[in-house]
């Protein structure tokens, strides 16, 4: 009992240590999300159970602008042609800061909020990706932001944008292309993770791109030979991809799905379809590798004797990192201190953990230390990077899932569902809203950051690899 005594005093001493650091608008902040996580909360789970997938996420687009406009932001909706993007603005004048919001989810990760696998419903979407919780916690930041703004404490403007379909499509793409950062002097953003962060890495730039076989249809077994087989040529593409994967740098990967691979056996197919991506650390070494795996194509187009057409669907940049905006993140998380988490979610987690072959550690809350940028990180890509090519961006990961936990899977849907994932959300609008507020205080830091971000882009154009509108309903 005194043990426990103590560690209670020794708990409350670290949280009044914190409080005492922070400034009277920092704790502001805190107090705001306070008061908006019950619906903070609410507007995540519902998000969750909608678990609605790239341009489809029209409820789940609509609860957020609805929320921000009740809370005195200006939305407007269907921003760049995309139905369900979405900006909700506050405020005038310098300086412009913005902070993303995606809601997507993810196809046939369906669950419900339990540590053994159980889909809500069978095939259906789920978000393993925890982007139920990354819009939510955005917004939350705004407000606490557009709050300060009514009582006069700080000037300028704050942004939220409504970002969706980063899972698939990547619709900052042409959000970016439609100007919706160009006012803008630094953005914020966050992502759900098994740690707390300041994220200074890169992610992988990489290109999606569409690939079409188109022969002559003949009967499989009575007349083979007046057939042209499109599968032939999916065939033979594949295969020239899969041994070029030994000739690629070992930072790159190829990607393949096929989408349509002919119908029935009787029937040599005159079409066929796949999906390919290439990705890169540096989309200046991803290109070359593009540009060969399209080549491929028309070599298989040739061997099979069919045609072929290739479609751009979308491509990324890799995330331009910003150092300076990472420490003045870090020092607010710092000042916030770790993730405390209960008996019940610390079992949680090792369930989760057990369940996916994991050791079974439980929770990790504690604020990780500033990382090295690394050169070559490996990991994942996300639109966020053609955003830090056009404005500063300053980015954060937060704890909504134990230690391992495999992602986009099952296990972070059940997370993002409970308590466990509401604690990380909660507790990144606060670290976001307090970065934010540094930004909106202090123009010093604001210009350190640009001056960061325009030594890292140095001579680089920014070119953005789309071709044509955003492929809404093609879903």
């Amino acid at each position: 009992m005194k043990k426990l005594l103590f560690l209670a005093l020794s708990f409350s001493f670290v949280i009044s240590l914190h409080s005492q650091k922070m400034s009277k608008n920092k704790k502001s902040v805190i107090a705001s999300i306070e008061n908006h996580k019950e619906q903070l909360i609410k507007i995540s789970d519902s998000i969750w159970a909608l678990a609605e997938t790239a341009f489809d996420e029209t409820e789940s687009s609509r609860i957020l602008a609805d929320y921000a406009e009740k809370n005195g932001l200006n939305v407007t909706r269907g921003v760049a042609d995309i139905p369900t993007a979405f900006t909700a603005t506050y405020g005038s004048g310098k300086p412009v800061i913005s902070i993303l919001g995606e809601f997507d989810a993810l196809p046939g990760i369906s669950q419900k909020a339990t540590p053994e696998k159980s889909p809500l419903k069978e095939g259906a979407a789920g978000h393993g990706c925890g982007h139920n919780m990354f819009g939510t916690a955005s917004l939350g930041a705004a407000i606490a932001i557009k709050e300060l703004m009514d009582e006069g404490k700080i000037k300028g403007t704050v942004k939220f944008l409504g970002t969706p379909a980063e899972e698939k499509y990547f619709a900052k793409v042409w959000m970016v292309e439609a100007g919706l950062w160009d006012d803008v002097d630094v953005n914020v953003s966050w992502h759900p993770s098994a740690g707390i962060e300041a994220d200074v890495q890169t992610g992988l730039s990489l290109i999606d791109f569409i690939v079409e076989f188109y022969g002559q249809t003949a009967h499989a077994s009575a007349d083979p030979w007046n057939g042209r087989s499109a599968s032939d040529a999916l065939e033979l593409y594949t295969t020239g991809i899969n041994y070029y994967r030994e000739h690629i740098l070992p930072t790159s990967r190829i990607h393949y799905h096929i989408q349509d691979g002919g119908q029935v056996v009787n029937v040599v197919p005159d079409y066929a379809k796949l999906w390919v991506r290439v990705r890169d650390p540096k989309r200046s070494k991803m290109l070359p590798t593009y540009e060969r795996v399209k080549a491929m194509a028309e070599g298989a187009a040739i061997m099979a004797n069919v045609d072929y057409k290739i479609s751009l669907v979308s491509g990324i940049y890799e995330t331009l990192v910003n150092r300076k905006g990472g420490e003045i993140m870090q020092s607010n998380l710092e000042l916030l201190g770790p993730i405390s988490y209960t008996d019940e979610e610390e079992a949680f987690g090792r369930a989760i953990q057990k369940a996916t072959g994991k050791p079974e550690v439980g929770m990790d809350g504690k604020i990780h230390p500033l990382k090295e940028t690394e050169e070559n990180p490996g990991g994942g890509s996300t639109d966020v990077g053609d955003v830090s090519w056009n404005v500063p961006n300053i980015n954060l990961g937060v704890t909504v899932a134990p230690k391992d936990t495999p992602w986009h899977s099952w296990a972070v849907v059940a997370c993002g569902g409970m308590s466990i994932g509401h604690k990380g959300m909660v507790y990144a609008a606060k670290a976001m809203g307090m970065t934010m507020l540094d930004l909106f205080e202090n123009p010093k830091m604001v210009e350190e950051v640009k001056s960061e971000f325009k030594t890292r882009k140095g001579d680089e154009v920014y070119e953005p690899m789309i071709d044509g509108p955003p492929p809404i309903g093609k879903n």
